[in-house]
């Protein structure tokens, strides 16, 4: 019962082999051309659709900025317009007209400039001029037509609540702010997408260098194998022993099988990070690069992490903003009082056309003005206060979160620097332990081909140094992704693989 269940095994491994074997082939690995982790970090940051997305938020932020400033720019005008009215007929002696009912013919041009926020005093500024020719019909004109001529000037300002520089510039410098925020931002995506692709590399990696270890031990299992059938002719070894070979064949197919998968999964993931067109491409040879970084210290990681880490940068852009909030609601508790004032000059008016107009209005003209106070305050300014008390509650919880996360970050730098150190030395001691694996391994095999081992012990020991080698690609890997982590929390993946932000 037990040699029917382990062939059924093995004829399980071989049947899933060849299905797997079957499957559609893709493109093939250009064997010659080796895939770097250099490489593959340059294709994620040109394609990547995460950093793509956050590309956009940073010239949304740069177009906000280009918003706001619009409101100190000056606006011009200008309108024309001709007006005709006639009446139906008469209806008293002071229209001036007999025979038909009142006519007016009216002409007006107008152009003027104004300028809707004045940065100094966030009050408003606004001339204007305009040229008028009225006619009639009614013989109580004195002048007809007409021609008319004036200009004036009108301001309105502020003189408490919304009055002064702060309250002209605080939306563009929140703007310029968030734009710091979104380049801030920006350097965060870059950060987690080098991090990213690093492990996915690293991932693709040890998938291909576990399917490479699976091979050896199949390769070690077939000869077993073999080696047993040959001598179970010549009497030496038994079913038992020619059994028990087949297992471990079958149990490393199974393995090749599993790693197999493994590696495909790990190319898509390391494809979609660097966002190919086509997943049916095979990545080339991946390796590890030699670790030359050496044991880091916290006290240096820390401080490089405190000054360039993105999240903590990030935050303190937002407490600026918020601090700005704060001082806007403080300043809109004040009561309103507006100061509005005009001043006009009118031509005389002529009518020998527009050009005597014109020339009338420095030296011919009349003259209006006028000075008003607007002055309004809510009843106990209940929704103010309420403003003021809620920008100050924003600003200390941000504040309360900056504190956290420097906190986070130190216990983060902490632990990243531990496994950096920790990784270092398993590396080490995995190295010496595969060594050791080996050289017994080689024992084992020699004292069976002398005839003083079975094969189960040659299975076992085999077993063993597989088991060293995983240890050690483990370790390997672990070191790797602990050196990536802790270069993102620093912000050092940019200088490392020389990358350059946009400013």
């Amino acid at each position: 019962m037990y040699r029917l269940f382990v062939r059924a095994f093995f004829s399980l491994g071989l049947t899933a082999g060849s299905v797997l074997a079957q499957a559609p082939a893709a493109s093939p690995v250009d064997q010659a051309s080796p895939f770097t982790l250099e490489e593959a970090i340059a294709l994620a940051l040109k394609k990547n659709f995460d950093l793509q997305v956050q590309s956009f938020t940073v010239e949304n932020a740069k177009d906000t900025i280009a918003i706001q400033q619009a409101a100190f720019d000056p606006t011009l005008t200008a309108s024309a317009r001709r007006s005709l009215s006639q009446q139906a007929s008469t209806t008293s002696t002071l229209d001036g007209t007999a025979a038909t009912g009142p006519r007016s013919d009216n002409t007006n041009l107008s152009v003027g400039a104004s300028l809707p926020r004045i940065p100094a005093t966030n009050g408003t500024l606004s001339v204007s001029t305009n040229l008028s020719r009225n006619a009639t019909n009614s013989r109580n004109a004195l002048v007809n037509p007409s021609f008319g001529n004036g200009i004036s000037a009108n301001l309105a300002q502020p003189l408490l609540k919304d009055a002064g520089r702060h309250m002209a510039t605080w939306q563009l410098e929140r703007a310029k702010l968030g734009l710091n925020i979104a380049n801030i931002n920006y350097k965060r995506a870059v950060l987690t997408v080098i991090s990213d692709t690093e492990n996915a590399y690293y991932n693709l990696v040890a998938a291909r260098e576990t399917l490479r270890i699976r091979q050896l031990t199949s390769a070690s299992s077939q000869k077993l194998f073999e080696e047993n059938q040959a001598r179970r002719t010549t009497g030496v070894a038994t079913d038992l022993d020619v059994l028990t070979a087949e297992v471990g064949v079958a149990t490393a197919r199974r393995g090749i099988i599993l790693a197999e998968q493994s590696v495909r999964d790990a190319e898509d993931r390391l494809l979609n990070l660097i966002n190919v067109p086509n997943f049916d491409v095979r990545v080339g040879p991946v390796a590890f690069n030699e670790y030359r970084a050496g044991v880091p210290n916290f006290a240096n990681s820390y401080k490089i992490a405190r000054e360039y880490y993105p999240d903590s940068l990030s935050r303190e852009e937002q407490i600026k903003q918020l601090k700005i909030d704060l001082e806007t609601a403080r300043r809109n508790q004040r009561p309103d009082l507006d100061l509005t004032a005009s001043l006009g000059y009118n031509a005389r008016t002529t009518s020998a056309g527009y050009e005597q107009a014109i020339a009338n209005l420095p030296n011919d003209h009349g003259n209006n003005w006028s000075v008003g106070l607007n002055y309004s305050m809510p009843w106990g300014r209940h929704a103010d206060k309420a403003r003021y008390r809620t920008a100050q509650t924003n600003l200390l919880s941000l504040k309360l979160q900056l504190e956290q996360l420097e906190q986070t970050l130190l216990v983060n730098v902490r632990t990243s620097v531990r496994a950096v150190q920790t990784q270092l030395a398993a590396v080490e001691i995995a190295a010496k332990r595969t060594e050791l694996a080996a050289r017994q391994y080689d024992q084992s095999k020699a004292r069976y081909d002398a005839g003083l081992s079975t094969s189960r012990q040659v299975l076992l020991v085999q077993d063993d140094l597989e088991s060293a080698r995983f240890d050690e690609l483990n370790a390997r890997v672990a070191l790797r992704r602990a050196a990536a982590e802790l270069n993102r929390l620093e912000g050092t993946s940019l200088q490392r693989f020389g990358v350059q932000l946009p400013q």
